[in-house]
């Protein structure tokens, strides 16, 4: 099939283009750049099969596919907030030009949506019938309610248009090519340890995240975009630990003698993050493969690579 990856060299866009390059599927990457990075599709560049165009989704384009999957938004709270109504216009006028794509060429369509969506949840662990627990005029609302928006405009354009859509909400995910001090708790410990800094714990450290490797993840997102399900349909790990247990096997991992420290906690940061995986057992036949402890060694060895070409001589 010819697959269309907006934020395809991305983080997860570049691992998800890695599992359709070997499928030999027709890719066309879409990404501005903005937090993606070319080196994360080097190994592609002048294969027959994969194509790359410099291109912002806010401004519409036209081209064949089969399948689109759109993963363009900054995810992480530094980048998201750093340009808030960008983050909005990404999120819905992005999405509602991919969906008129998909409208017109009849392309298969998900929706990479995220456990934001459930802000600070009162409901726990989250289930995809939670409407979730949003501050719509906050810090973080141009990422949450614009990825709910986005939601709204998919499930449009299924009911009003018959496009044929999936819906994937996306818990915290890791693993190699996460940006470096991006404002997500694994990659700020693991560069803050390999760079002999503290680590830096928000408020007391006992919230809690679930933590999902990002090949567990593609595999979701492909069994998904496969299905006969249109979702929403939580991906992520259901193993849940506090900030301050995520630091501590950090540290012992990369550094045991690094000290930490602690900071106010931010504005609207959720208390409890878990996904509720039961419709991802039953209708996809998923569920998260690789351990915490694995998924981090990868992750280490990924940064600390990256880390030594940053400071290699010329």
């Amino acid at each position: 099939m010819r697959i269309l990856v907006t934020g395809g060299a991305g983080f997860i866009g570049s691992h998800l283009i890695d599992r359709l390059m070997a499928a030999n599927h027709d890719v066309v990457c879409l990404d501005n750049f903005y937090t993606g990075r070319k080196q994360n599709l080097l190994k592609w560049i002048n294969h027959p099969f994969f194509e790359l165009i410099r291109h912002d989704i806010t401004e519409p384009i036209r081209l064949e596919v089969d399948q689109i999957y759109h993963l363009a938004c900054p995810a992480s709270p530094v980048h998201y907030q750093s340009n808030p109504v960008k983050t909005v216009k990404t999120n819905v006028m992005g999405t509602l030009y991919m969906l008129g794509l998909a409208k017109r060429v009849k392309a298969r369509f998900l929706l990479a949506s995220t456990s934001e969506v459930y802000g600070d949840p009162a409901v726990h662990p989250q289930p995809e019938t939670y409407w979730g627990n949003v501050n719509p005029i906050g810090i973080r609302s141009c990422y949450d309610e614009g990825k709910r928006v986005a939601e709204t405009l998919t499930f449009d354009y299924h009911r009003q248009n018959q496009v044929d859509v999936r819906v994937a909400r996306i818990f915290n995910t890791y693993g190699p090519r996460m940006l470096f001090q991006d404002g997500r708790v694994v990659s700020n410990f693991v560069a803050q340890a390999l760079q002999g800094e503290a680590l830096t714990v928000y408020g007391s450290g006992e919230q809690t995240r679930s933590f999902c490797y990002v090949s567990d993840l593609v595999e979701g997102l492909i069994r998904l975009m496969n299905s006969d399900q249109t979702g929403p349909i939580n991906l992520g790990n259901p193993d849940e630990y506090t900030i301050l247990q995520l630091a501590k096997q950090i540290q012992n991992l990369i550094n045991p003698e690094a000290s930490i420290k602690f900071e106010p906690l931010p504005m609207d940061d959720p208390q409890r993050r878990r996904p509720d995986i039961s419709q991802a057992q039953k209708h996809l036949g998923w569920q998260p493969m690789v351990p915490l402890s694995e998924g981090l060694q990868q992750t280490v060895e990924d940064f600390s690579n990256r880390l030594s070409d940053r400071v290699s001589p010329a």
